[in-house]
């Protein structure tokens, strides 16, 4: 039976991506912190289910997923696990700002660098980062450190997908780059957002057709990836500008 792992599974979009690759056929690997949520989900799943429990803010956890499933002849990779800070800059909490950077950023490069490799070896493979809309834009005020992890998701996946490409490999690396979603991500970052967000359901769907298809950059929702293609037009000021008074309405709601 194929096999998937997907990280940050406990809930959102990763949940949901569990439950359509189960759909599938793929025996899925579900990582998070909550061991109960990962049961619970489990349960629902149509296949029999691995559960890890990890917490990728720490790279020893990291290392020990790789460890624990390397021989699990996993086919598909889901970088899912991740989380926002929101506040002004000078004034959000480092320490947390620094788990931020762990989970979003250290993370995916870990586990992406070593399943690529085996991936590479077998010559077959998928890999899927869970970026965000935020990697697409310039900057983030209010949202700096998360924008710019997302920004390195996206920056990184697209570098690989480059090498790939040009050694003619038939390994597939994607990165997902939805807008706002309906999930808990609001609740971690204490923040709403300004728009009405699509369904974890559907952006979980979008995102494994845009893997599966080979593509590089997935932006579910097409007033998104309007969006996303104006910002490249418009100059980053005023892009920056904007995006202040958008995060500045979460703060107000």
């Amino acid at each position: 039976m194929r096999t998937a792992l997907v990280t940050g599974a406990s809930s959102g979009i990763g949940a949901e991506i569990a439950k359509r690759l189960d759909s599938l056929g793929f025996r899925v690997i579900l990582t998070a912190r909550r061991a109960d949520r990962l049961e619970a989900l489990a349960s629902e799943l149509e296949n029999p289910a691995e559960i890890i429990t990890a917490d990728l803010s720490e790279r020893e956890d990291c290392f020990r997923l790789y460890e624990q499933t390397k021989n699990m002849n996993v086919s598909v990779l889901v970088n899912n696990a991740g989380f926002g800070v929101i506040g002004d800059f000078e004034e959000t909490d480092l320490d947390r700002e620094l788990s931020l950077i762990d989970v979003n950023c250290s993370a995916v490069h870990i586990l992406t660098k070593l399943f690529l490799r085996d991936f590479v070896r077998k010559d077959r493979g998928y890999i899927l980062n869970v970026g965000s809309s935020a990697g697409l834009m310039p900057g983030g005020p209010l949202m700096s450190a998360y924008y710019a992890s997302k920004a390195y998701v996206v920056s990184l996946t697209r570098g690989i997908s480059e090498e790939l490409r040009a050694k003619g490999s038939r390994v597939s690396i994607s990165v997902l780059c939805p807008g706002p979603v309906e999930t808990e991500f609001n609740d971690v970052a204490n923040c709403d957002f300004a728009v009405k967000g699509i369904s974890a359901e559907y952006c979980a769907e979008y995102a494994l057709k845009g893997l599966f298809s080979r593509k590089t950059v997935i932006v579910p929702g097409l007033g998104m990836r309007l969006g996303a293609a104006s910002v490249r037009l418009a100059p980053d000021r005023l892009v920056l500008r904007a995006a202040r008074k958008m995060q500045s309405k979460k703060l107000e709601s």
